[in-house]
């Protein structure tokens, strides 16, 4: 709750947008991850490219992609953006595909639910490419990762609590966002990979 109350609210409890006219424009990023879960056959399917539907990564990182220009249609009071820049990329592990979401922008408002819904969209791209050969997918651990810019600063999840639970932590040079584990950009890297880190 900010110092006039609820900012969502107008005096009467009216839903409104946040006034946000009065900042100045500046660069901001955001970086989410999330989890789908699946058997090791079929990350091993994903792999060779041999699930019926096709390049799942591929459609998947599309899928983000338009998602991340969508974020205001689907959440209410989501101011619409001039997005920048959207990265989706992939981990392949042998229990699960680790998506990772970075928006870039120079706006007056942040990025974090374009990367959190970019990433949303591609994990359930990848439930919906793989579903026919695994009805067990789980989706999770959808997290902010690292927002930089505007009023609040940066924000950097906490190493240790994510080293905990098995997460490849995100290291920052200040200049881009970058995972210890192996992204994939395509599937041509995929099938040149063991998939173990």
């Amino acid at each position: 709750m900010s110092e006039h109350g609820l900012t969502h609210l107008d005096p009467l409890g009216r839903a409104r947008m946040v006034d946000v006219t009065p900042k100045d424009p500046t660069h901001r990023r955001a970086v989410a991850r999330g989890k789908v879960f699946m058997t090791t056959e079929t990350t091993s399917l994903v792999a060779r490219g041999a699930i019926a539907k096709g390049d799942v990564l591929a459609v998947a990182r599309v899928a983000g992609i338009q998602a991340a220009k969508r974020t205001p249609d689907l959440i209410p009071l989501c101011h619409p953006l001039l997005v920048g820049s959207v990265f989706v990329n992939f981990r392949i592990e042998d229990t699960f595909i680790q998506v990772e979401a970075q928006v870039e922008t120079v706006d007056r408002t942040g990025v974090e639910m374009e990367a959190l819904t970019a990433c949303s969209i591609a994990c359930l791209t990848i439930y919906d490419m793989c579903k026919s050969a695994d009805r067990t997918m789980v989706i999770g651990e959808v997290t902010l990762w690292e927002k930089t810019g505007g009023r609040s600063g940066t924000y950097r999840r906490d190493v240790a609590g994510a080293n905990a639970l098995g997460e490849a932590p995100i290291v920052n040079d200040g200049s881009s966002t970058i995972s210890t584990g192996d992204l994939v950009d395509n599937i041509d890297q995929l099938l040149g990979s063991d998939f173990t880190e």
